[in-house]
């Protein structure tokens, strides 16, 4: 894993997220034991050789987690929608940046639901140090309009 991230920097990649699609599903002694010790390895070799690539780790429904998996040294933690964004924040403290974590189910809403979604995430996130994202993929059958208005309303924000 470390190799092709490596591979992908060498080979032009600005920042790399790492999807741990299992992690959740392991008890967090077990995190400890089965996971984070890999993916601190995996972090750590890339950082001696590509040690300004932004390295983005993302474990879907994490919330029990979110403490460890900052311990893996990762330079952002990716959150779900299943984890509220000010109490995300709140336990990975202000100086660990965050992705997310917008429900990518809003984009089947209104205009306006949607627009009260970033916004509302984007005020929880706190000042600098929060890539606005979605909580995951988007959804197939997604309206394209939808994601549009996404794209708009978080150009224009202006925090």
């Amino acid at each position: 894993m470390a190799r092709y991230i490596q591979y992908q920097a060498d080979n032009g990649a600005q920042a790399v997220q790492i999807s741990d699609s299992w992690a959740t599903e392991l008890s967090p002694v077990d995190f400890e034991r089965f996971s984070l010790p890999y993916l601190k390895q995996i972090i750590d070799t890339v950082k001696k050789s590509h040690p300004e690539l932004p390295l983005i780790l993302y474990a879907s429904g994490s919330g029990g987690l979110l403490e460890r998996i900052a311990l893996t040294g990762v330079d952002v933690v990716s959150l779900d929608w299943t984890v509220d964004m000010a109490d995300g924040r709140r336990r990975l403290g202000p100086n660990v940046a965050i992705q997310g974590n917008v429900d990518p189910g809003v984009l089947f809403g209104s205009k306006e639901l949607i627009t009260d979604r970033i916004h509302d995430t984007v005020r929880k996130a706190g000042r600098g140090k929060h890539i606005l994202n979605l909580g995951h993929g988007i959804v197939v059958g997604t309206p394209e309009e939808n994601v549009a208005h996404f794209f708009e309303v978080a150009k224009g924000i202006k925090y």
